[in-house]
């Protein structure tokens, strides 16, 4: 082996190394803004590297170095765009058009390594496995992320799409890819065989994506960025580079990892969120029904606030979608001056995506060592004066303790042992879930029927008035 050879590999080890540590520091919020850094520094390596090799082995001439700067240089002014105009409410989106890129790239280079190994049976014969994989979990992955995108971005229904056939549409090109499959690993055929792979994997994506519910996609997205890490893994198989191994084994574990997480939180399997039709937000009720719902003003709240000694923040996806953690970090900023203990309860999936809550209220500068956990913030809800739960709903819900509900055994945050409760919403409208949440009717409950910006934005100054 030459110097140069050693030089890379080591180099590519390193790579390899950072990435994990990388995705090691993004377990906590406040080490993972260094985890991405750092991940990203090794992908800069990486791609340094490997162009390197790719001249040193007369693979790549002068031209095609152009052609992979000008790709690099666009590809990067696309994606420094994207990260500073995209809002935070529209990550999960992001996300998925990222799995929709990198799954399809991993199915094109599938199909050129393919074709240039056209007529060597043999040769292709090593790595049928691995294309027949990547192109279907490529093409799978591209297809169904770019609905999940939609659907969450609203350009698609976030309805289930479902009528009668729809599982048969579903079945159909699971089959047509599943046999070609075999047949082009049996029979060592080439890019015809792998087209019909890639079509029936792109019907399938869609198929598969449409009759899932939009509140439900966090769980597809994290499902298809496993997808987007195992297909980058095929590629690594075939072309012989054990870093694009090692980062798609990465990408697929954690992105396994996360989609059961997200699962658990919400008590239901994977099977059953696949399975489809469910996952809409329920229809909207009129303001203020519901038996004991009982209504208050701002004022009201500011009363109580003023008088708590420990008050506890509940943020759910009101929060996000009103954008209004500015106005809840000033609050709670207004209230720690005047003495009051302040924390937020977290529940894993507040916001969309676990984390993307901690996110959100890290842009509007809420400390991070105020933030608590699930399992921390039912320690804490029961010494609360105050719980205030800002558009969070189902996660709320007394009703998951109760056998025979459908949300039955799904991890809450117990607010109802609050002593006080205040819950500020637009509507008494229904969670994804789509039943009544019990809380609403609870005796020490408060509903401000409010948008949650404009809310907070009242609660605020009328505080400012009490304590003038």
């Amino acid at each position: 082996m030459s110097g140069f050879e050693t030089a890379t590999n080591l180099l590519f080890l390193l790579v390899a190394a950072v990435f994990v540590v990388g995705l090691h520091l993004m377990n906590s919020p406040v080490s993972a803004r260094a985890g991405n850094l750092l991940s990203a520094g090794a992908m800069s390596v990486a791609f340094v590297t490997t162009v390197a090799v790719l001249a040193h082995d007369d693979v790549i001439k002068p031209r095609g170095v152009v052609v992979l700067a000008a790709g690099l240089l666009v590809g990067s002014a696309i994606g420094a765009w994207g990260a500073r105009t995209v809002e935070l409410t529209d990550m999960p989106q992001l996300v998925s058009l990222f799995n929709a890129a990198g799954g399809g790239a991993a199915a094109l280079i599938a199909f050129v390594d393919v074709g240039n190994r056209a007529g060597h049976v043999e040769a292709f014969t090593a790595v049928s496995v691995s294309a027949a994989l990547d192109v279907a979990l490529g093409v799978l992955t591209f297809s169904g992320s770019l609905v999940a995108a939609g659907k969450l971005q609203g350009t698609i229904s976030g309805n289930p799409v479902i009528f009668p056939g729809s599982r048969l549409l579903t079945a159909v090109p699971a089959v047509v890819l599943l046999g070609a499959g075999v047949v082009l690993v049996a029979s060592g055929g080439g890019l015809t065989l792998l087209t019909v792979m890639g079509v029936a994997a792109l019907v399938l994506g869609v198929a598969m994506v449409m009759p899932i519910g939009g509140a439900d996609m966090p769980v597809v997205i994290s499902l298809l960025n496993a997808c987007t890490g195992l297909a980058v893994a095929m590629t690594g198989f075939m072309l012989d580079n054990v870093l694009l191994i090692t980062a798609g084994a990465l990408v697929g574990a954690s992105g396994s990892i996360l989609t059961r997480l997200m699962a658990v939180a919400m008590n239901r399997s994977l099977l059953r969120i696949m399975a489809g039709g469910f996952g809409t937000a329920g229809g909207s009720v009129t303001v203020g029904a519901g038996a004991g719902v009982r209504s208050i003003a701002a004022d009201d709240v500011a009363i109580q606030l003023a008088y708590a000694s420990r008050v506890v923040i509940v943020p759910g996806y009101g929060l996000a979608a009103a954008q209004a953690q500015h106005e809840i970090a000033a609050l709670s900023e207004q209230l720690t001056a005047n003495g009051v203990d302040v924390v937020y309860a977290i529940h894993p999936v507040a916001g969309r995506m676990p984390g993307h809550m901690n996110v959100l209220l890290a842009e509007a500068n809420v400390p991070y060592d105020v933030m608590r956990d699930l399992d921390e913030s039912n320690v804490a809800l029961p010494t609360a004066d105050v719980a205030l739960v800002v558009g969070a709903n189902d996660v709320t819900n007394p009703a998951a303790r109760r056998p025979g509900s459908s949300i039955y055994g799904m991890p809450i945050l117990d607010v109802d042992r609050a002593r006080s409760v205040v819950v500020i919403k637009r509507s008494m409208g229904h969670g994804y879930a789509g039943i009544e949440n019990e809380l609403y009717g609870n005796v020490r409950t408060g509903m401000l029927f409010a948008d949650a910006k404009a809310g907070l934005a009242q609660i605020a100054a009328a505080l400012k008035e009490l304590v003038r």
